[in-house]
C-alpha cells in the first residue's frame, strides 16, 4: 500500500513538473546545451540527460537543443523557450543574448525568420531575402515605399503578413516593411510589439498578446 502511494505521488510529481516546465536555451556546444529551468540559474547539461522528469535533452548544436517532453521533440533555438501550452498560451518569453540584444525565432507566414526585437522600427521590416524565403511576394502585392536607412534612402515595399508568430503569440494581418538593401537583419517592430505588453525583467523580456 505505501509503495503504492509513494508511486501515485512520484507519478503526480512528474506529470505537475512536465505541465509546468518553462525551458530556455542560454548557451549551445557539441552535445551540450545550457538551459535555464523555470526561470533558474543556468546550468550544463549533456546529451542523453534528464533535465527535470520527464524532460531529457536528445541533442544539441549551433541550430539548438532538442528535447524529449513527455514522449514528444521539440526544438529549441537560441535565446528561445519552450513550455506547457506554448502554441496557444498568448504569451512569449524572449532571453538577451550576449551583446543585450532580444532575439526572437518566429513564424512568418508560416516560414522560420530571426527577428530583432527593435522597439525604434515602426513596422516589422524583412530583408528581400527574407520575404523571398518564406514566399512573401512583395513586388508584385506590395506598395513602393522609400525608408531612410544609415546609408541614406533605400527602395522597399509594405506589404501586409498573413501570420506572424513568436512563442505562444500568433498575430494576423500584420503590416511589414520588405526592404531591398541596406538591412542585415529582420527586425520585430512595433507593428507586432503595439499588440502586445511588454515586460523587461534584466536579460528577460516577457510579451503578453493584448489583441
Amino acid at each position: 500500500m505505501l509503495c503504492r502511494l509513494l508511486l501515485a505521488i512520484a507519478l503526480s510529481l512528474s506529470a505537475l513538473a512536465a505541465q509546468a516546465v518553462e525551458i530556455a536555451v542560454v548557451g549551445l556546444f557539441p552535445g551540450k546545451a545550457v538551459l535555464v529551468v523555470n526561470g533558474g540559474n543556468p546550468r550544463g547539461y549533456a546529451v542523453g540527460a534528464t533535465v527535470i522528469p520527464g524532460v531529457k535533452l536528445i541533442s544539441a548544436d549551433e541550430g539548438g537543443a532538442v528535447l524529449e517532453v513527455e514522449g514528444r521533440k521539440r526544438k529549441i533555438a537560441m535565446g528561445q523557450h519552450a513550455g506547457s501550452g506554448d502554441s496557444d498560451s498568448g504569451s512569449a518569453t524572449l532571453y538577451a543574448d550576449g551583446r543585450g540584444h532580444f532575439i526572437a525565432n518566429g513564424q512568418v507566414n508560416g516560414g522560420s525568420v530571426r527577428m530583432l526585437v527593435d522597439t525604434g522600427a515602426t513596422m516589422i521590416t524583412l530583408p528581400a531575402y527574407d520575404a523571398a524565403r518564406i514566399g512573401v511576394d512583395y513586388r508584385k502585392k506590395g506598395r513602393p515605399v522609400q525608408v531612410r536607412t544609415a546609408n541614406g534612402i533605400a527602395p522597399a515595399y509594405m506589404v501586409k503578413l498573413d501570420t506572424v508568430k513568436v512563442g505562444g503569440i500568433t498575430l494576423h494581418q500584420i503590416d511589414a516593411i520588405v526592404q531591398e538593401r541596406g538591412l542585415s537583419q529582420a527586425l520585430l517592430g512595433m507593428s507586432f510589439l503595439n499588440r502586445t505588453e511588454m515586460r523587461r525583467d534584466g536579460d528577460t523580456m516577457t510579451l503578453k498578446k493584448r489583441f
